[in-house]
């Protein structure tokens, strides 16, 4: 199974912006989709984005759409997610998973331990 580990939070002033990283172990990582959720304080873990296993398809929450774009290397095993204009409301812990290609979050198999990215106005 694949073991994920997130970088690249912080604090920054909102409009603008952070990349956040995603650094995935194992030899299966090009077998999977990779998503982004976040979960803010006394919310419930919603979906971001999700690229394919080959990295050809993506899609995204409509409130990140435009101004957040995920990437993926499959040869270096990671997952990006660059977030520009940023707003005080993108404020939540960022996971990385790995899983089925899904907005759902019961489709993942694998989470890394997440990254705190906070947004000031």
């Amino acid at each position: 199974q694949v073991q994920l580990v997130e970088s690249g939070g912080g604090l920054v002033q909102a409009g603008g912006s952070l990349r956040l990283s995603c650094a995935a172990s194992g030899r299966t990582f090009s077998r999977y989709a990779m998503g982004w959720f976040r979960q803010a304080p006394g919310k419930e873990r919603k979906f971001v984005a999700i690229i394919s296993a080959s990295g050809g398809t993506t899609s995204y929450a409509d409130s990140v759409k435009g101004r957040f774009t995920i990437s993926r290397d499959n040869a270096k095993n990671t997952v990006d997610l660059q977030m520009n204009s940023l707003k005080p409301e993108d404020t939540a812990v960022y996971y990385c998973a790995a899983g089925d290609y899904t907005s759902v979050a019961q489709g993942y198999d694998a989470w890394g331990q997440g990254t705190q990215v906070t947004v000031s106005s």
